[in-house]
């Protein structure tokens, strides 16, 4: 693709504080959760406040090729129906870079009498998955995936027995998640370990917990480190889905870039997704704190790293490893698109990221192109650095359709101008 053909946004910086009303998407984690768990249960299933993105629509057409209805009768409603059982699909199941759909699915495939290929784009195809298949391979499933990252070959045995497994949680709590939610449907019950103490954000744990549990699952923790999960299966339940916390982290920071007031219809406490938590820390802006630990709120270290460049004060971020096996090498890229913006802002040193914090940054005009790597998370987050620099400019702003469709109609009803190719 040439130059002339990148599609790209350009964000005015408004002229006044942004106020108005924005109601979130539905939570992309909780979605995909009760996609699943709806697939696996007997009888119809109506889950409401749904996200329907990329990734969750991948989810969805996955779990039609397995023998489940799945109906789509408005814009943020699932109708799952289904007797309990997924079959083989009559093609590889294609996902995409959705990293819950891929993970979920390549152990719920598991409990598939008959041949799953698990399978996603390029990106996808740098994703690790070797800690999970292995995990499910030392409970007798037949797997493969020989670069150690999809596409991942299951043959499934129509699902596995009773016994333990352990997983190394510490590139991605998905990985726990994912076993945790197959294991109710095995043939007797299955405790989930940790091989050890470290797990990519648990409070994403606490998410699969508690669709599971409002789908009949019975899960106990003998230890903070292991979970028995009985073989209930799960029961068809009508769900309500909460907005989602990580696209809220970037309304919340546009509300305090620009001194603004903008509505979500829900409030930050009401969140149970782990992103919610750095709330209080947009909330101290412009004194965030000197470190900032991002290992249990992953997704929301773009909208602070962002907003971080605006500080008081300098700002390293640690704890934010596995954001190198995100859609992309976050660390990496959150480093490149500051230090377009002023040569030195963001500095990788180790794993950790350090901004390099100016206040007077801000009304510059700073000519930078954004290379998203394709990645939802960057587009939307330096889009916020458009609110106070002039001549930001965002590479392939569509890729925020993966979890936010609408978020550059919800930035124009905000009042913030944009030229260029609008998704």
């Amino acid at each position: 693709m040439s130059e002339t053909e990148i599609r790209q946004l350009t964000i005015i910086p408004p002229e006044a504080p942004l106020r108005g009303r924005v109601l979130p998407p539905g939570s992309k984690s909780i979605t995909n959760r009760a996609l699943l768990v709806a697939a696996l249960a007997k009888g119809t299933s109506t889950l409401s406040g749904a996200l329907k993105s990329d990734d969750t629509l991948y989810m969805a057409q996955a779990l039609r090729a397995m023998g489940v209805a799945v109906e789509e009768p408005d814009a943020t409603t699932f109708v799952v129906t289904g007797d309990g059982t997924l079959r083989p699909p009559a093609a590889p199941l294609f996902l995409g870079n959705a990293g819950t759909a891929t993970r979920f699915l390549t152990a719920a495939a598991a409990l598939v009498d008959g041949e799953v290929v698990v399978d996603g784009d390029e990106h996808m195809r740098k994703r690790p998955i070797a800690p999970l298949v292995t995990a499910l391979r030392s409970l007798g499933v037949e797997i493969s995936a020989e670069t150690g990252c999809p596409p991942v070959t299951i043959r499934g045995q129509g699902g596995f027995a009773a016994g333990r497994v352990e997983v190394d949680g510490g590139l991605s709590s998905q990985y726990v998640s994912a076993l945790l939610m197959a294991a109710a449907c095995a043939r007797g019950p299955i405790e989930v370990a940790l091989t050890g103490k470290e797990i990519g954000a648990r409070g994403y744990i606490d998410l699969t917990l508690a669709v599971m549990a409002a789908f009949g699952a019975k899960v106990t923790q003998p230890d903070p480190a292991t979970w028995r999960i009985e073989p209930t299966g799960y029961g068809a339940t009508d769900f309500m889905i909460e907005p989602d916390a990580s696209a809220a982290t970037y309304l919340w920071a546009a509300e305090v870039l620009t001194g603004g007031a903008i509505d979500l219809g829900v409030q930050a406490s009401a969140f149970t997704q782990p992103d919610a938590r750095a709330h209080a820390l947009i909330a101290a802006f412009p004194h965030l704190p000197a470190v900032i630990d991002g290992s249990q709120m992953q997704d929301a270290i773009p909208t602070l790293a962002v907003l971080a460049a605006f500080n008081e004060s300098p700002v390293r971020f640690t704890g934010i490893a596995n954001l190198r096996v995100k859609e992309c090498d976050r660390v990496a890229a959150l480093a490149q698109g500051l230090s377009r913006i002023r040569p030195g802002l963001g500095i990788e040193e180790g794993d950790d990221l350090l901004v390099a914090s100016d206040p007077a940054l801000a009304g510059q005009t700073t000519p930078a192109e954004i290379d998203t790597f394709a990645d939802h998370r960057i587009a939307m987050s330096f889009a916020l650095a458009g609110l106070k620099l002039h001549e930001v400019t965002i590479l392939d702003p569509g890729c925020v359709a993966k979890t936010y469709p609408g978020y550059w109609r919800a930035l124009a009803s905000l009042g913030v101008a944009l030229e260029g190719d609008v998704p």
